[in-house]
């Protein structure tokens, strides 16, 4: 999410066109793909792919050695594959995979040094990005899943662009300078307004309001709009940490992919747990 970190708050004032165009073209794309195709493969490789590219920017980001990192990724893809079809095989591959990084580290990075830095930014890697993500197949694989994941993900894009929009017009107060400087309180509310916006929209097209009330929706959509922010700022920290801007410039006018999905990542968890407790 980005409500204020590339335009300073209140500091450049016109619609980011580049951004526009790359939403307008990839969105109806990304829905048609979500709402007709069956979750396996499609939907599964389509996580995979995401998964295993947003890790590979986390550790180009800290710099993790190339002859470790690329390894890591393709084990961070059998990491993923057994956390969405086999979940009950977690703690063993957890322990096998981890071994194995060991080793790896060991043998193709002569020096200690680093070591912690190294590894610590894999094991980050591996829960904060495969882990996270595996809940949003556990959603799309539920009876209702393509409206669910439509759910989180329409949220979250009301709450991204409704707080980026505030944050740029309307921002005044600093939300968390130490972490993300031009960040706003301002973009913040529109970050919550537009994940209820969002939830609300998405439940009138796409479910039985019969089973899904307008208050129903109101309560989750506030609870994505909050737990975005917080995953922007999750992003925002590792960025500032490592010295740079954005994840990548792989998408552009809006950065990393890391960068676009750094909300969904919190966010597809805690939607996972409201409507398995609700």
């Amino acid at each position: 999410m980005h409500y204020s970190e590339d335009n300073g708050g209140v500091l450049g004032k016109g619609i980011d066109l580049k951004r526009l165009v790359t939403a307008i073209i990839l969105l109806p794309i990304i829905i048609a793909y979500i709402y007709y195709l069956p979750p396996f493969p499609y939907f599964f490789v389509l996580l995979l792919i995401v998964a295993i590219i947003s890790m590979t920017e986390f550790f180009v980001m800290y710099n993790v050695t190339k002859r470790l990192y690329l390894p890591t990724v393709v084990l961070g893809g059998v990491l993923f594959y057994i956390l969405c079809l086999y979940p009950e095989r977690i703690i063993e591959a957890f322990f096998v995979l981890l071994s194995i990084i060991f080793l790896i580290r060991l043998v193709f990075v002569y020096s200690p040094s680093g070591g912690m830095k190294d590894l610590g930014t894999i094991g980050i890697g591996f829960l904060y990005i495969m882990t996270f993500l595996s809940f949003q197949w556990y959603l799309r694989n539920d009876i209702m899943g393509s409206q669910h994941i439509l759910l989180l993900y329409g949220s979250v894009w009301f709450a991204d662009s409704t707080a980026y929009y505030i944050g740029t017009y309307l921002g005044r107060r600093k939300l968390c300078p130490s972490i993300s400087p031009n960040k706003t309180v301002e973009g913040a509310v529109g970050s919550i307004a537009g994940g209820a916006l969002g939830a609300i929209i998405i439940t009138a097209i796409f479910y039985n309001t019969d089973d899904y009330s307008l208050l129903r929706a109101i309560i989750i959509g506030v609870i994505l709009g909050i737990v975005s922010v917080i995953g922007d700022l999750i992003e925002s920290m590792f960025k500032r940490d490592a010295g740079v801007k954005d994840s990548s410039n792989i998408i552009p006018g809006h950065g990393g992919l890391l960068d676009k999905v750094d909300g969904v990542l919190l966010a597809g968890p805690v939607l996972y747990l409201i409507l398995r407790l609700s």
